[in-house]
């Protein structure tokens, strides 16, 4: 399975990204931002998580202008797999891939910890690898990670079981407790928690590699 991993200035776990990428089985080929096009067979992009350009605008928002996002978005309008991670989740809202947006954490200070999730949703290439209703603990590191739309949107992720993460003692204010969510055609993912940062035992933890694992899996199958 042949990976993608944008990297833009700022992004600081790209380099995490791609290796959480290599240890499930991927190819992955860096991908600069002013790149207009993903290298030929690309299964998945990931979207990594830092402070793209700084947030001197918006999370993201300087980011979704890239050339190389006009890609990205054609990727995932096609059907093909996108992962965005932190900044990368709040880059693919700015683009309009997935919808809602992230405001600043409710108690307006940076988190960076161990926190639990619980797994929402199984039916997911991301998510298969867990139960549903299992909790895992992953980190997250953001300032701006209070997820938030409006309220027929959130009815429609619950109803439409596209709710992959929730957060247990939610940290930051999001509506929901929402962690993470799938697209419409469940083949994108965005989400907060970083679980490259948890996908090997010198981590402290590897409850972020199933993720990894199960998507490769999947698309390798397919």
């Amino acid at each position: 399975m042949h990976a993608a991993v944008v990297v833009f200035p700022g992004s600081n776990c790209d380099r995490d990204l791609a290796v959480a990428f290599e240890r499930a089985g991927a190819r992955v080929t860096m991908v600069w931002h002013k790149d207009t096009s993903m290298p030929a067979g690309v299964d998945v992009i990931g979207v990594p998580g830092g402070f793209s350009f700084g947030d001197y605008l918006r999370c993201g928002a300087i980011a979704a202008n890239s050339p190389i996002c006009q890609s990205v978005k054609a990727h995932a309008d096609k059907g093909g797999y996108v992962l965005g991670v932190c900044n990368g989740f709040q880059i693919l809202t700015e683009t309009r891939v997935l919808p809602g947006t992230l405001l600043r954490n409710a108690g307006l200070k940076y988190i960076c910890r161990n926190v639990p999730l619980t797994v929402a949703t199984t039916d997911s290439a991301f998510t298969s690898g867990y139960t549903a209703g299992q909790t895992i603990t992953v980190p997250i590191a953001h300032h701006d990670g209070n997820y938030h739309a409006d309220p027929e949107t959130l009815k429609a992720l619950a109803a439409e079981d596209r709710i992959a993460f929730r957060y247990e003692g939610n940290p930051n204010g999001s509506a929901e407790d929402i962690a993470g969510i799938l697209s419409e055609n469940r083949r994108v993912l965005g989400m907060m928690p970083h679980p490259e940062r948890m996908a090997e035992s010198a981590h402290g933890g590897t409850d972020g590699a199933a993720l990894f694992q199960s998507l490769v899996g999947q698309l390798e199958n397919a």
